[in-house]
C-alpha cells in the first residue's frame, strides 16, 4: 500500500502567514507541519510516499524533506498541482505512483493524536472500495458532515449550513485503484474545484465505502484557530 501527502493550494486564510511559505511548512508546536502526517503513514508501516505540493514555495519541500531519512525513508517521492484545483485534482495526479495498489491519503494540515496503524490493516483486508475515518466535532459545518444509519454512510453533504450529524470526515482517505477513473468523471464544484466529497459519495453510492470513528483526538490546522489548537495538542501531548 502506498501513501500520498496531499500538501499544494495557497493557504488564503492564513494569509500573512503564508504570503512567504507553504502552508504546511508553518510551525506547529517543535515541528513543520508537514511532519506530521508524513509521520503517521510511517507508523502505519507505509515507507513509498508521495508529496503533492504547489504554490511558489514547492522547492522548500525538497530542501526539509529531502528523501525522507528523518522518517526512516530511503525515498521520498514529490508531484506539483498547479494553481487550486481543489483536493480532488491533486489526488488525480497520484495516478502514476499508485500505479493499480490501493492508497491511504492523508491532508497535510490534519494531524491525529493516535496512530492509523488498525484502519489501514482493515482496509488492507477489504476486497475493493473505500474507507474514511471520521469524528465528533463541535463545528461539523466547517467540513464534510457524513450522514450514518447503522453500519453504513448515507451521504456526506459539504460543509452544510443544518449539519445532519457532527461527524466530520477528517483528512484521512483510504481507495482502491478505481479511485482515478472517478475523479475522471468529476466536475468543478461552484468553488471551481473537483470535491473530494464527490469521489467518497461516488464509493458510498456503489455501496463499497465503509468508515470508522477515529480515536483520540483530531484536528487540522487550515486556520489561525485550528493552527494555535494543533500546536496546543501536539504541546500537550510531548509533555505527557
Amino acid at each position: 500500500m502506498k501513501g500520498i501527502v496531499l500538501a499544494g493550494g495557497l493557504g488564503t486564510r492564513l494569509f500573512p502567514l503564508t504570503k512567504i511559505t507553504n502552508k504546511h511548512l508553518l510551525p506547529v508546536y517543535n515541528k513543520p507541519m508537514i511532519y506530521y502526517p508524513i509521520q503517521t503513514l510511517v507508523e502505519a508501516g507505509i515507507k513509498d510516499i508521495l508529496i503533492v505540493t504547489g504554490g511558489n514555495n514547492a522547492g522548500d519541500f525538497l530542501r526539509l524533506l529531502g528523501n525522507g531519512k528523518e522518517f526512516g525513508l530511503k525515498h521520498l517521492n514529490y508531484t506539483y498541482q498547479e494553481g487550486e484545483g481543489g483536493i480532488a485534482e491533486a489526488l488525480g495526479l497520484a495516478e502514476y505512483f499508485a500505479a493499480g495498489e490501493k492508497i491511504v491519503v492523508i491532508l497535510g494540515d490534519n494531524l491525529i493524536q493516535h496512530g492509523i496503524s488498525k484502519s489501514v490493516a482493515a482496509f488492507q483486508r477489504q476486497d475493493r472500495g473505500a474507507r474514511i475515518l471520521l469524528k465528533e466535532v463541535p463545528e461539523p459545518q466547517r467540513f464534510g458532515v457524513a450522514e450514518v444509519k447503522g453500519d453504513h454512510i448515507e451521504g456526506i453533504a459539504e460543509k452544510p449550513k443544518v449539519p445532519k450529524s457532527n461527524l466530520a470526515v477528517t483528512g484521512i482517505y483510504m481507495y482502491d485503484d478505481r479511485v482515478f477513473e472517478i475523479i475522471k468523471t468529476l466536475k468543478p464544484s461552484n468553488r471551481g474545484e473537483l470535491e473530494i466529497t464527490d469521489v467518497n459519495n461516488a464509493y458510498i453510492a456503489q455501496g463499497t465505502m465503509t468508515f470508522e470513528i477515529l480515536e483520540g483526538w483530531w484536528t487540522d490546522a487550515g486556520t489561525f484557530e485550528s493552527l494555535y489548537r494543533a500546536t496546543c495538542l501536539i504541546a500537550e501531548t510531548c509533555s505527557e
